[in-house]
């Protein structure tokens, strides 16, 4: 909770930059010449943010998650995985409009087009990713898989974003924002999926509360 203020103050700042056209549009602008260099593992890294590769990774997270709340009798085994859906449909969501609003035009990268902040590859991988390795952290044993999976999010992520700002195909500032709007979305996931754990929890019976 202590993260979504200062996230969505930065999302509103950098916003604000792109739309008033200030200094740190510059600084990025000049970012963006220093790191473009189109190529094929460019390429490839950026289509790690497409809805054809990252949403499924989220689907098979939320039918395992169901499915194993639903073996393990779970009260509310329906509300993590009804969370990371909504997280990921807010997506576009949230995105589009404020493609139309900022209208900002794309690297020299790309043909001549506007609506290109912020980044909606990146906050499809922020989201779809993250979202998924919330749900499936709770269930797994093992703390060395679960760093496992986080160093994974973390390498997917990280790398459709370099790849966007390397492949020409969103500016920094683009992707910064994106990382602000998606994990603003994941504290909202991770406030539910903890809210459902507790709840779950407080509702089952210890082993010494039953008959003697």
């Amino acid at each position: 909770m202590l993260l979504l203020g200062p996230l969505a103050l930065l999302f509103a700042l950098i916003t604000w930059q792109v739309v008033a056209d200030g200094p740190l549009v510059g600084v990025d602008e000049r970012l963006s010449r220093a790191l473009i260099e189109p190529d094929r593992a460019s390429e490839l890294l950026a289509d790690l943010g497409n809805v054809q590769v990252a949403v499924p990774v989220l689907v098979i997270a939320l039918a395992y998650v169901t499915w194993h709340g639903r073996a393990t009798g779970l009260d509310r085994w329906w509300l993590p995985p009804a969370a990371g859906a909504l997280a990921m449909v807010l997506v576009p969501v949230l995105i589009a409009p404020l493609k139309e609003w900022t209208d900002r035009p794309g690297t020299p990268a790309v043909p001549p087009a506007v609506g290109y902040y912020p980044s909606g590859h990146t906050a499809t991988a922020v989201v779809a990713y993250g979202a998924a390795t919330l749900l499936l952290l709770p269930l797994l044993r093992s703390a060395a898989l679960r760093r496992g999976l986080v160093v994974l999010c973390a390498v997917l992520v990280l790398g459709a974003s370099y790849g966007l700002v390397r492949r020409g195909y969103h500016w920094p500032l683009d992707v910064a924002a994106s990382w602000c709007l998606g994990a603003m979305l994941l504290i909202a996931l991770s406030l539910a999926v903890s809210r459902s754990s507790r709840r779950t929890s407080a509702g089952t019976p210890s082993p010494r509360t039953g008959p003697s």
